[in-house]
């Protein structure tokens, strides 16, 4: 009474099976005859053959020579963004620029007043680029060629290494604001370690967002984009740098040490660049990872955290947001057709907001310092004009809310930060060796000892 029911849906199950196989089969025959006869066709090519689809671009494999082929994508809506009203938007069509370097390429009739027959015209050899992108549009494979006198500049594009010198920089303070003796060959491992761990955050870092980096003005010629390299290539870089750099740190320097370069690698690669396009709350994880070097530079020479670490992890936090801020203000058309959620894109007010607050965060720091023993009482009298200066372009940018303004606050910001630190380094505080007497009790001692 019950068997019925199953045998006759296994009946259907196995019918449907056997017709999906039996569609399948010849299939299967077709592809393997066209494998069969592309190697007796041309065998050197054809002995090994791999296909891999990395993201937007698809790889082949034959023998040693890797060829890509691009994905076709649509031409993209230009959103402009009002620079006064923050709720208005509007949808434009892009027109296509013409480049003055491929005017070249179409010529005019030879002669302007001869009438030119209907359908013919004239036009001269394009140039590689032109049949570059004209191959990858109509999905053409395209030879992938590693240029060995290229790759120093694929590698510092990859490490992005003006980023990392500001991050190395950062760190070289913290660990010279130290109150221990200056070792220079620490201060140089610790350097190295540091710089290699942010080499390696920033290559997974674009290894990630090559989709997203080809739709953005900003980052479309970075390396994977434009298949200088193959992604497999880049992950070994970053290896390369991220492996010997953590084990230089903890290895050489301190646990702690290396401890916080994992961490830094880890938050920026798998927390805050996923973070960008989910939510605005990825500029905060971002600020606490550009604020982890100088900690670094501190626990690379004390060994340990203090408030004078966590108070330089401070100035790297605050400075962060009028520094990204206000490069995101002019950047929002390119964030938003990349689909990141930045503050500059979803929330403008509010990045104003955060930009000022932060700006004014800085003269409070300054105050701090000699509070918890860091710096004298000179360093926050000193620092006062160009965090007022600061603190007044954020105000113009709150207010105004435009490119201008924007841009006043940004450039500001990349020589506050060097100046702030210098002048920190200046103040420091004169460092005493516990095992040293006082000036009182050696001053007891040296009279007690004269002859009375």
């Amino acid at each position: 009474m019950y068997k019925t029911p199953c045998c006759r849906l296994s009946g259907l199950v196995g019918l449907s099976v056997k017709q999906k196989l039996v569609l399948n089969v010849p299939q299967c025959n077709q592809s393997a005859r066209n494998l069969i006869q592309l190697h007796r066709r041309d065998p050197s090519n054809w002995l090994t053959y791999q296909h891999l689809i990395f993201q937007k671009r698809q790889y082949v494999i034959k023998n040693s020579e890797l060829h890509q082929r691009a994905i076709p994508k649509q031409a993209p809506a230009l959103t402009i963004v009002n620079e006064r009203e923050d709720t208005i938007e509007r949808r434009v069509q892009r027109i296509p620029t013409i480049d003055p370097a491929d005017r070249h390429t179409v010529s005019q009739p030879e002669d302007v007043n001869s009438e030119a027959q209907p359908g013919i015209s004239t036009l001269k050899p394009v140039t590689e680029d032109a049949a570059e992108q004209r191959d990858s549009v109509s999905g053409q494979w395209k030879q992938l060629k590693v240029i060995v006198a290229d790759l120093p500049d694929v590698y510092a594009k990859l490490a992005k290494i003006k980023l990392t010198a500001l991050v190395v920089t950062s760190a070289m303070a913290g660990f010279a604001m130290a109150p221990v003796p200056f070792d220079p060959l620490l201060f140089f491992v610790s350097s190295l370690g540091i710089g290699l761990a942010s080499c390696t955050a920033n290559t997974i870092n674009q290894y990630f967002e090559v989709p997203f980096d080809s739709n953005m003005n900003r980052t479309k010629n970075r390396p994977l984009v434009r298949g200088q390299i193959s992604p497999l290539h880049a992950v070994s870089f970053a290896l390369a740098c991220g492996i010997p750099g953590v084990a230089l740190l903890t290895l050489a320097v301190n646990p702690l040490t290396g401890f916080l370069g994992a961490l830094n690698i880890f938050l920026y690669t798998c927390c805050y660049t996923p973070l960008k396009r989910l939510s605005i709350t990825n500029t905060w994880v971002g600020a606490v990872v550009g604020a982890l070097p100088p900690v670094m530079g501190w626990t690379a020479a004390t060994g340990c955290l203090g408030q004078g670490a966590l108070l330089m992890g401070g100035f790297l936090y605050c400075w962060q947001f009028p520094h990204f801020n206000a490069l995101s203000w002019n950047l929002r058309e390119d964030y938003s057709r990349g689909g990141y959620r930045m503050m500059s894109v979803t929330h403008p007010s509010m990045c104003k907001r955060v930009a000022l607050r932060h700006s004014l965060g800085l003269i409070g720091l300054s105050t701090l310092a000699p509070v918890l023993d860091v710096t004298t009482w000179t360093f926050p009298i000193i620092s006062l004009p160009i965090n007022l200066y600061i603190s007044y372009l954020a105000f113009r940018f709150y207010r105004e809310g435009d490119r201008g303004s924007a841009r006043k606050l940004f450039f500001c910001s990349l020589w506050h930060l060097p100046m702030l630190l210098l002048l920190a380094f200046t103040c420091k505080k004169p460092r005493r060796d516990p095992e040293d007497p006082p000036a009182a009790s050696l001053a007891l001692a040296l009279q007690s000892s004269l002859p009375s």
